[in-house]
């Protein structure tokens, strides 16, 4: 009898085991996995050619294709689309309701009865399907930065999936994509002399728009606004491009300066007649987006209603507000009747975004009456902090909202397009403040020339994709796990305190404003590099911090293999050294004007620049030649520092009585969040309106104290007031505002320092124990330090 138990509770345990182990095997290096796909949608397709491609990159053997399904094989389509799809999942009672209906949603299920099982691919309509597909890629360890950054996957003998697997997804954002901007120094040079040689001047063909729409696809973006700049000839001048949107399901808008998919920065000069100027020229303006609209019919695109002038710049014609406001209220009816006549009879079922950007926000506030169906896009101040957040009727819009973002910029007070060091806390809390104010609609990204603003890309694409995702994690684990991504989980332990002190010295001064200049000012003096406001002790601090990051980036290196180098270096080393030695060249040129330092240190560290740019260039047999260029618009602070004597003296270190950082506050509240990874020392406090921060200090044996309160540079999240209230003890409350007006010299400074400063005098008692207590008096106050003189 014992016997008979032993022998059933051994195979019953063996039973359970084979059960507990049998998995749905993906990608087997002995054999191929066969995809059924009987659609025709060809961003569909696509997304099939390009897992079999990683599928052999991961495992040397790619798919096999057929139009009948087969037991152990991938079912792509979308219900009600495809006959094959749809007998399964009645067959298999597979529940779709979670992405019915929905837009570009996907689910992945694996089916399974007795022996035969199955993976479905089911997406709510083409786009949808395409994301599930690709989301195989990232299952079996392909990065999206396969190719845009050489991340090679890890081989592997074969990949399974649980039989009980299961994923939905879903856009939190419906339109999500980037704008190719300032492309002169980088982009343009590199596609039309390196990667897609052209004799056309200037060219971005369709190879190069083809790996970048095949980027997009892999981050589930949907839309592109092409290269725009004078130096580059216009998307749709070029044969090919439209075909490639098409293929990859790519939706192609423009920016703020291009209605109606014309960009007139260079079109007009070919297309247009007579002067830009809807004033004096109306007609042929007319007859200039007529023949665009015409060529369009039947693609997929987000119009841009508006005028502004040929190349960001104010619109011709019109010299006051009311002027401005008159001559939109005219051009915005008669682009929709254009829109009407070539693209849809009913113009609301037409994408259509206008854009209240620079001077025209201005003509908006005056009260621009902006159709109901049009999506309101609204912008940072190029410098990654929103300047409107939409109100209740905003919100309201039938049209929706949708933001354009920065993590690239050329222009006042100084460029910054060399390295992408945008905070990506920063663009975390922004972008996820946005999207509580209802700004859901559509977000698009200024990357510049895409490289090297990866991490930056990523990240805004995957809060567009899932935004709860992120927030839950919080970016320093999303950062973790791209590393992880990359270069393997001991390497991206050791990596993400780098990189996060990395954002963190760029967030007190990025590289490219280290040499205190400016452009677009009258003054000759801001043309030329000086010292920046710092004491010596401040100065040789930053030093070394950067030269650990250095340190600690070569010393990685050491251990990433051979075949992940090259992704090495493009995302990780180039920036982090390229900025320690900018950092370099400046500080030391600094403590040498002044005669603490020695000019050969700042000259050694341009030449590293030069020679870290040189590799950049030369890696992959060449394939990045002319992509990266440490000296866009060759301005000063990129050039060799002139040796050159100080007029002046250095700043001297201020004597410091008390120093608080956001760890220090105490609060009562819930309500009041820490921002981990953003601000002078890593972390911010965000505290809601009619909240308070208080912390604690010992005796000053003075009657007043000298207060300077540092907080996020943030405009006002209602439009209208950014005040916060200080006091010491139960002193009166003092009433303070940090807003700050269009681009003003305040606005320049706090852009340049990330930090908005108010110095505030107080009278103190002569007790042994003080508190200090900060009151936020509107939404959006974000307090950063407080260090009492």
């Amino acid at each position: 009898m014992n016997k008979k138990i032993t022998l059933f509770l051994f195979f019953s345990i063996c039973i359970f085991d084979a059960l507990a182990t049998a998995r749905f095997e993906l990608v087997r290096r002995d054999r191929q996995t066969q995809v059924t796909y009987n659609g025709t949608d060809p961003v569909v397709q696509t997304a099939i050619d390009m897992l079999h491609d990683d599928a052999k990159r991961v495992t040397g053997q790619g798919f096999i294709h057929s139009r009948e399904a087969k037991n152990g094989g991938i079912i792509v389509g979308i219900p009600g689309k495809d006959a094959v799809l749809d007998q399964l999942l009645s067959r298999f009672k597979v529940d779709i309701s979670g992405i019915k209906g929905e837009w570009e949603a996907f689910k992945l299920q694996v089916v399974q009865v007795k022996k035969e099982s199955y993976l479905l691919v089911i997406g709510s309509d083409a786009r949808g399907a395409a994301y599930g597909v690709l989301e195989l890629s990232r299952l079996i360890g392909v990065s999206p930065w396969v190719w845009w950054a050489d991340v090679v996957p890890e081989k592997k003998q074969q990949v399974s999936l649980p039989t009980d697997f299961k994923v939905v997804q879903k856009p939190s954002v419906q339109y999500r994509g980037i704008f190719l901007n300032d492309e002169d120094w980088g982009l343009m040079p590199w596609s039309s002399m390196t990667y897609e040689p052209t004799d056309r001047k200037g060219q971005i063909g369709p190879k190069t728009y083809s790996r970048i729409f095949e980027l997009l696809l892999r981050l589930r973006a949907n839309t592109i606004w092409p290269a725009m700049h004078e130096v580059s000839i216009p998307f749709y001048f070029t044969e090919g491009n439209r075909e490639a949107a098409d293929k990859y399901g790519i939706i192609v808008g423009t920016s703020h300066c291009e209605p109606l998919m014309r960009n007139s920065a260079t079109e007009w000069d070919v297309s247009g007649k007579g002067d830009y100027n809807y004033v004096t020229n109306r007609q042929e303006l007319l007859n200039y987006w007529s023949e665009r609209l015409q060529e369009l019919q039947g693609a997929e695109n987000i119009f841009t209603i508006g005028l502004r002038g040929k190349h960001d710049g104010m619109m011709q014609g019109v010299k006051t507000l009311a002027e401005h406001k008159a001559v939109l209220s005219q051009v915005l009816p008669d682009q929709r009747e254009l829109l009407k006549k070539y693209i849809n009879s009913d113009p609301t079922k037409v994408p259509q975004v206008f854009i209240p950007y620079k001077e025209v926000l201005d003509v908006y506030n005056d009260g621009l009456d902006v159709p109901e169906d049009v999506t309101m896009v609204w912008c940072d101040d190029n410098y990654g902090y929103i300047k409107h957040f939409p109100d209740d009727k905003e919100r309201a819009r039938s049209g929706g909202n949708g933001l354009y973002y920065h993590v690239s910029y050329w222009g006042r007070p100084h460029d910054y397009l060399w390295l992408s060091t945008i905070s990506p806390a920063l663009l975390h809390q922004q972008m996820s403040l946005a999207y509580e104010k209802g700004v859901q609609k559509l977000w698009i990204l200024n990357v510049g020339d895409i490289k090297p603003a990866e991490y930056q890309i990523e990240l805004f694409l995957d809060m567009a994709w899932n935004i709860e995702a992120v927030s839950k994690t919080g970016v320093s684990a999303h950062l973790l796990s791209w590393l992880k991504g990359k270069f393997g989980v001991p390497e991206a332990k050791s990596l993400l305190p780098i990189m996060n002190e990395y954002y963190r010295l760029a967030y007190i001064r990025k590289p490219e404003h280290m040499g205190n200049t400016r452009v677009e000012e009258q003054d000759p003096l801001y043309k030329i590099v000086k010292d920046l406001d710092w004491s010596e002790a401040e100065i040789r601090q930053r030093l070394n911090d950067y030269g650990k990051l250095s340190d600690q980036v070569a010393e990685i290196a050491r251990h990433i293999p051979l075949v992940q180098q090259s992704a090495y270096f493009q995302l990780i080393k180039y920036p982090v050294q390229s900025a320690a030695q900018m950092n370099k060249k400046l500080l030391h040129a600094q403590l040498s004007r002044h005669g603490k330092g020695l000019w050969n240190d700042s000259h050694k560290a341009f030449d590293s620049i030069v020679s870290l740019t040189a590799q950049y260039n030369q890696l992959e047999g060449g394939k990045w030649n002319r992509m990266v260029d440490y000296k866009p618009r060759d301005l000063a602070v990129y050039q060799r520092v002139p040796e050159q004597e100080a007029t002046g003296s250095m700043a001297p270190t201020k004597v410091v009585l008390h120093e608080f950082s956001a760890m220090d506050f105490k609060y009562n509240t819930s309500r009041v969040r820490t921002i981990d990874g953003l601000g002078y020392t890593g972390k911010m406090l965000a505290i809601p309106k009619g909240e308070k921060i208080t912390f604690g200090f010992s005796a000053l044996q003075k009657d007043s104290v000298q207060v300077e309160i540092r907080l996020l540079p943030n405009h006002a999240v209602d439009g209208k007031e950014l005040r916060f209230g200080i006091a010491i003890d139960d002193q009166p409350m003092q009433e303070v505002s940090y807003k700050t007006e269009g681009r003003s010299e305040e606005w320049k400074l706090n852009v340049l320092r990330n930090q908005a400063i108010r110095v505030v005098t107080l009278p103190a008692n002569d007790i042994s124990k003080h508190e200090l207590v900060v009151t936020a008096l509107d939404e959006g106050v974000v307090v950063d330090q407080v260090i009492i003189y």
